[in-house]
């Protein structure tokens, strides 16, 4: 199909950021645009490439960044707070709706706080000179940076360091991910993508991490130096993670998570913390609970076993599982007084749909997607649980990414029958 140029009525955002205008064979997809503007624009099929606002919104403001449009981290740094705030809000309402849940949903809450503290650089290398940077937006191709806006303090250091790793194994050519994580100790590094190292470049990567005064630098998630051991302060433990181990972005996100959590499960003795990860919520659970935590990465379980030994925790039992091919069953879970569950993006549904079955008081959902949160709130709900509160969490600022915390609470009991129909 030939390009053209058309002037569109931008309808809505969709829920990636992008705006939607209808045209004559469907709906176009316009990056950058916003509802009510009308636009000039690059035709190709269903996608629109924005070539100049004509009229535009008065929710449009300028983007702090000068990367913006380039840079495929972001998609709505034109769109002003109130209005961001009420789209994205919307994205759980919406997804909720379309699994017929008529749940409430609170306010947005602001957890940008100082920015993140984890982020992915790429490398590299056309026609033999290092680039590094971020992707654009539906691309592979690179878009060199010299700053992010959205990154934390802590992480002002990072792209020299993630430069310096880049320039030194430029010679073998091989694309780059560069994983960086700020801790109270100093930044965590992990490359990825480049494989074996030789002794010539582990010590020339060594000397980098000692300029850059790195905490630690890893390669594929084995140490090249520890020069301090990169350390996390979750509620009173003193945790150090794998490295490239998941933390939610920002230190704020994690705040805010842990707060409506306690809040939720305050009373309850016993509590599985199902895709526990490294531990940010069984850590601050086993202040006042006996804990099981459930997952599949062993090295964050460890790591989470190691902290739980601060005076004055609770026991916690950690168990390695595969909570997607072999979820906790009904007899497992009746006899916790709450359980918490975090899955990955693609959600919890072999898992939720035991849970529906089990007799558990409390249930706590965290979720990073609308989608995959509203099918296994669904899944729950019909067993008998009530969807009690709905908390989106903005930690991804100017991004479609939203974080959620929920609580079930068990309104009748299951019966054989609803746990077959549930299987």
């Amino acid at each position: 199909m030939s390009h053209f140029h058309q002037c569109l009525s931008i309808e809505r955002l969709g829920r990636r950021g992008e705006a939607i205008a209808q045209g004559a064979n469907g709906p176009i997809f316009v990056p950058y645009a916003l509802p009510g503007e009308r636009v000039l624009a690059e035709i190709d099929g269903a996608h629109g490439t924005l070539i100049e606002v004509v009229e535009p919104s008065p929710a449009r403001i300028d983007p702090p960044c000068a990367y913006f449009t380039q840079c495929g981290g972001c998609a709505l740094q034109m769109l002003d707070a109130s209005s961001y705030a009420g789209w994205k809000r919307d994205l759980v309402i919406t997804a909720l709706r379309h699994a017929g849940l008529a749940a409430e949903v609170g306010e947005l809450v602001d957890a940008h706080g100082e920015g993140r503290r984890r982020t992915t650089f790429h490398a590299r290398y056309p026609q033999g000179r290092t680039e590094l940077g971020y992707m654009r937006m539906h691309s592979h191709a690179m878009i060199e940076i010299d700053s992010c806006k959205v990154l934390a303090p802590a992480m002002v250091k990072a792209l020299s360091a993630a430069r310096a790793f880049a320039e030194t194994l430029a010679p073998s050519r091989k694309p780059l991910d560069i994983l960086v994580t700020a801790t109270q100790s100093g930044l965590d590094i992990d490359l990825r993508g480049h494989g074996a190292l030789t002794e010539r470049q582990m010590r020339d990567l060594a000397r980098i991490a000692e300029t850059e005064d790195l905490a630690r630098l890893s390669n594929h998630g084995t140490s090249v130096i520890i020069r301090r051991p990169p350390m996390l302060v979750m509620g009173k433990a003193r945790l150090v993670p794998p490295p490239g181990a998941f933390l939610q972005a920002t230190e704020e996100g994690e705040a805010r998570l842990v707060a409506g959590l306690l809040a939720e499960v305050k009373g309850a003795g016993s509590i599985a913390d199902l895709f526990a990860g490294v531990g940010t919520f069984a850590l601050r659970l086993a202040e006042f609970a006996q804990v099981a935590a459930f997952d599949l990465d062993e090295r964050a379980l460890r790591a989470l076993e190691k902290a739980a030994h601060a005076p004055g925790f609770r026991p916690v039992r950690v168990a390695r599982r595969d909570l997607f091919a072999s979820p906790l069953s009904v007899l497992e879970l009746d006899p916790f007084e709450a359980v918490v569950f975090d899955p990955p993006r693609a959600g919890a549904l072999a898992q939720a749909r035991t849970l529906a079955a089990s007799q558990v008081p409390i249930v706590i959902a965290v979720s990073c997607n609308p989608e995959s949160f509203a099918r296994d709130a669904a899944i729950l709900c019909a067993g008998g649980y009530e969807l009690a509160s709905v908390m989106p969490i903005d930690q991804f600022r100017y991004t479609p990414h939203v974080e959620i915390l929920a609580s079930f609470r068990r309104k009748t009991k299951t019966t054989r029958r609803n746990r077959r129909l549930l299987g």
